[in-house]
């Protein structure tokens, strides 16, 4: 199966979904910001589109799935604050459609096990706009499936720049987990996806290993054969209050999902096994 995806706002992510599917055949548009970041998406094989500025109707009217990764805002989602009626129009149109949100949405949980069927209890303006955007896409009638992101690593978003110019930091807050996954991983889930529709499906993508952040940067250390960076109290330790955010929530997500429904098997079920990776890649 081949089609074309139009993805809102191409990002980290959905380009690496992209460098799944134009092998395969497909078209894959996706829109951004900037003309230069247009120039280096063509170089992949992408037809970029910069937007907002473009006319999106002949991207719409040749699009078969459709992908929207575009944080929400102050307005809310930016996509449908400027096309929501255009795509709502077409939503008979699309064989599959896609919101990529975030774990956040589930808020804390003292680090507490979720999955898909917890309360959407966030503790922090981002998840609280994730979860409006998220009903706010649901309401167009599209064949729809959010996928709620955790953590995202990989190629370019790992720890090692920071521990090799010694500004990695290991945070301490007793019982603080978070879930992570690596960026080959989503494009396998969505891809997996969209081979399988089920509108209305929520997913999470996230490995096997919730694990502290602490113990991310010591690895990452030991693999480098640093020394690991000494732990600082997160109650006295100086942070931004946008750091210090991502503290206020604690909690283990499932994925299960995600290997039942869509048979996906993780190629890196765990952050050692995503850190080794990148180390070998160069880091």
């Amino acid at each position: 199966m081949t089609g074309t995806l139009l993805s809102f706002g191409h990002g980290y992510s959905a380009q690496a979904l992209a460098r799944l599917l134009v092998p395969e055949g497909w078209t894959v548009i996706g829109t951004t910001r900037s003309a230069d970041k247009a120039a280096a998406l063509a170089e992949t094989g992408i037809e970029p589109v910069v937007w907002p500025g473009a006319d999106m109707t002949p991207a719409l009217d040749r699009a078969t799935h459709l992908l929207a990764s575009a944080a929400p805002g102050p307005a809310g989602d930016p996509v449908l604050a400027v096309l929501r009626e255009e795509i709502a129009a077409r939503a008979g149109q699309f064989a599959w459609a896609g919101y990529l949100s975030t774990t956040g949405v589930y808020g804390d949980h003292r680090g507490g096990w979720v999955d898909e069927r917890a309360p959407l209890t966030p503790a922090t303006a981002r998840g609280k706009a994730r979860v409006a955007a998220e009903a706010d896409w649901a309401r167009l009638g599209l064949p729809l499936h959010i996928f709620r992101l955790a953590g995202i690593y990989g190629p370019g978003r790992g720890p090692f720049a920071k521990v090799r110019e010694g500004t990695a930091r290991r945070i301490v807050k007793p019982g603080q987990v978070f879930s992570r996954i690596h960026v080959e991983d989503i494009a396998q889930v969505l891809a997996a996806s969209i081979a399988r529709p089920d509108p209305g499906a929520v997913y999470n993508v996230c490995d096997d290993d919730p694990a502290p952040p602490e113990d991310v940067i010591a690895h990452a250390a030991e693999l480098l054969g640093l020394p690991v960076p000494p732990a600082e109290d997160f109650r006295t330790a100086e942070m931004t209050p946008m750091a210090r955010s991502f503290y206020a929530e604690s909690k283990k997500v499932a994925n299960d999902r995600i290997k039942r429904e869509l048979g996906v098997r993780l190629r890196y079920p765990d952050y050692r096994a995503g850190l080794a990776a990148l180390l070998e890649e160069g880091g």
